[in-house]
């Protein structure tokens, strides 16, 4: 499981020009779901991000969680986080988990993080053509991954 988390001021994401999603102050997160991944990489990626400490405290030092601050979460699903470049020009997409598996899955990751404390967690639309709009704040970016058990 990988999520690029971007702190930000404000984030929305919309559909067909339609915002199906939206934070304040808090966290976008851009999740992508491999193959082989399930509850046990979920459950570890929600406790995570919700102790994640790159809020400030008074003394400007990043000591501050998105559940001290009340921050907002946006999660949009994408899949494209496991393109491999490697070879080639065209990204291959063979190690992201097939569709069917990874919207349940992203689901269970949305609740997981509502079960951590965070009080609004929205979301993209999943398998949707989206247009992610965010004010990065910092900015702050972190690459958080975490590999399937076997």
């Amino acid at each position: 499981m990988r999520v690029l988390v971007q702190r930000v001021q404000e984030a929305r994401v919309e559909v067909a020009g339609e915002v199906v999603g939206s934070c304040t102050s808090g966290l976008l997160l851009l999740v992508g779901l491999g193959a082989g991944d399930g509850l046990i990489e979920v459950d570890w990626m929600a406790r995570k991000i919700a102790g994640l400490r790159v809020f400030s405290d008074s003394d400007g030092q990043m000591n501050r969680s998105v559940i001290e601050t009340e921050g907002d979460i946006l999660a949009v699903s994408q899949f494209t986080l496991y393109g491999d470049c490697r070879k080639g020009r065209r990204p291959s997409f063979v190690d992201a988990l097939n569709p069917a598996d990874a919207e349940p899955l992203f689901e269970n990751f949305i609740d997981r993080l509502h079960e951590e404390g965070i009080s609004r967690v929205e979301k993209g639309r999943f398998g949707a053509n989206m247009q992610v709009h965010l004010v990065n704040d910092g900015p702050v970016t972190m690459w958080i991954e975490r590999e399937a058990s076997a």
